[in-house]
């Protein structure tokens, strides 16, 4: 077996070395979220639809039907920034707050789109956790939705 030189020995030690550290770095630096997803029935409608030309087509196309109430669930999905691996929000405690604040009523899903459910839940959440990169994601029975990322500030 033909021993390494001294000078090939000390270039691949350093860049395992080099490799091992940029690990660490990467580790350190990862960004690290949270999510939980809860589920709510809601009545909404698009009041536009009815009669503006873009919606009510009178084709396949047609949406006009949006323009009254009609029921869905709701499915939302809710990451946000965490700044360490033990439990910094517990998952259950999270989804459980923001339950309740549609169960009491501080929000509410009547009448609004996909888009606007997310920014009022936004709005909340950052009162209670400021500053932190949250992203949400609301739809209409899991099927067609809105996924936005708010970033921290």
């Amino acid at each position: 077996m033909k021993q390494e030189r001294y000078y090939d020995y000390m270039g691949r030690r350093m860049r395992e070395e080099d490799m091992k550290q940029g690990k660490e770095n990467a580790l350190q630096k990862a960004k690290r979220m949270i999510w939980v997803t809860f589920r709510k029935e809601g009545i909404h409608k698009y009041p536009a639809a009815l009669d503006d030309p873009s919606l009510a087509t009178g084709d396949e196309y047609d949406v006009s039907f949006l323009g009254y109430p009609h029921r869905h669930i709701f499915h939302f999905k809710v990451g946000i920034a965490v700044t360490h691996n033990d439990r910094d929000i517990e998952f259950i405690q999270f989804k459980r707050w923001m339950e309740k604040l549609y169960a009491e009523k501080t929000l509410d899903l009547d009448y609004k789109s996909c888009e606007m459910m997310s920014d009022d839940l936004w709005h909340q959440i950052t009162n209670k956790y400021p500053g932190r990169e949250v992203h949400i994601d609301v739809s209409e029975d899991g099927e067609n939705g809105a996924h936005i990322e708010y970033a921290s500030y």
